[in-house]
C-alpha cells in the first residue's frame, strides 16, 4: 500500500491509492450520522450516550468502532474526564467539519432519489426469472 504526503492528492483508480480504504471507512451510514449529529453540535462535544440516543439503531460496539475510526482519521477529537466512571465527551475537529458538506450532500441525494432506487429494485427483481 502506497502513503501519500499531506496535500498531495490520490488516485481513486490506482489499486495501491490509500483513497480507496479512505472511501471505505467514511462511506459507511454509521458514519454519515455519525459525523451528521457532530456537526449539528459543532462546535460543542457530545458524549458517548448521547450520540448514540441520537443515532436510531446504532449499537454500542458500533458505535464505538465508528469512533475509533474518526478519531483515527483525525476527523473526530476524543476528550476523557478522570471520572468513575470516566466521562467520554467527542467533537469533530476542523477536517471532521470539513466532511459535514460532502457526506450531506450524499445524505440529501440518497433521501431524494430513495424512491426511484426502490422502483428500480422492485422493476429488476420483477423481471428476474424465477
Amino acid at each position: 500500500m502506497t502513503t501519500s504526503s499531506p496535500g498531495e492528492r490520490g488516485d481513486l483508480l490506482d489499486p495501491l491509492c490509500p483513497t480507496r480504504q479512505l472511501l471505505d471507512r467514511i462511506g459507511t451510514k454509521w458514519t454519515s450520522m455519525t459525523v451528521k449529529v457532530l456537526a449539528e453540535e459543532a462546535p460543542d462535544e457530545l458524549r458517548f450516550a448521547e450520540l448514540r440516543r441520537r443515532i436510531p439503531g446504532i449499537s454500542q460496539k458500533m458505535l464505538s468502532v465508528t469512533l475509533q475510526s474518526l478519531a483515527r482519521d483525525g476527523l473526530v477529537a476524543r476528550r476523557v474526564e478522570p471520572t468513575v466512571p470516566p466521562a467520554v465527551h467527542y467533537r469533530l475537529t476542523e477536517l471532521g467539519l470539513s466532511l459535514e458538506e460532502p457526506l450531506s450532500a450524499l445524505r440529501v441525494w440518497a433521501e431524494t432519489h430513495m424512491r426511484e432506487i426502490d422502483r428500480s429494485n422492485q422493476l429488476a427483481d420483477e423481471a428476474r426469472p424465477g
